[in-house]
């Protein structure tokens, strides 16, 4: 997919590898520039195969300490979580250059974290979703919304060997 808004994600401290191959498929469906990461437990994704596209070695895939000084240039930051005061997602417009933060599977992003953001965003939900799903949803409502353009390139380039089919 060509994008004509650059985008990048953040993730504090995720625990589930396959969730962490799942956000780098979605990075890579979406097109995602770059994917940060703080802790430790990532390095294990790379052994799992939810990311059977190996995006992981596509999209630059970065360990760091801290995520603040590693948002892109020009980049308004969200942070995606479920928390008292945040804007729906529903009613979000999603800014052309964004970087997405996003907490841990077993927590939630601390108050210094949701400070530094520009925007914190949820999605309305009877429950909290995994972190690879709200990635996706949240990429997917950003795709629909910027208006990024599609034509039937784009579904050839996308589909795998095992998808062939014409309406």
């Amino acid at each position: 997919m060509h994008n004509t808004h650059t985008f990048s994600i953040g993730l504090v401290n995720p625990k589930s590898a396959v969730n962490v191959a799942s956000v780098l498929r979605a990075a890579g469906c979406y097109g995602a520039s770059s994917v940060f990461y703080t802790g430790q437990r990532y390095r294990y994704a790379k052994e799992f195969h939810a990311d059977t596209q190996d995006f992981y070695k596509k999209i630059p895939t970065v360990g760091v300490d801290d995520l603040r000084p590693f948002v892109p240039k020009g980049a308004r930051t969200i942070a995606v979580e479920l928390v008292e005061g945040a804007e729906s997602l529903i009613k979000f417009q999603h800014p052309p250059n964004a970087f997405y933060v996003l907490g841990p599977e077993d927590g939630s992003l601390k108050k210094n974290t949701l400070n530094w953001c520009d925007d914190v965003v949820y999605i309305p939900t009877r429950h909290c979703m995994n972190l690879a799903a709200t990635v996706n949803v949240v990429l997917y409502d950003r795709l629909v919304k910027l208006n990024e353009p599609f034509n039937q390139a784009i579904i050839l380039q996308g589909r795998d060997r095992n998808n062939n089919q014409k309406i």
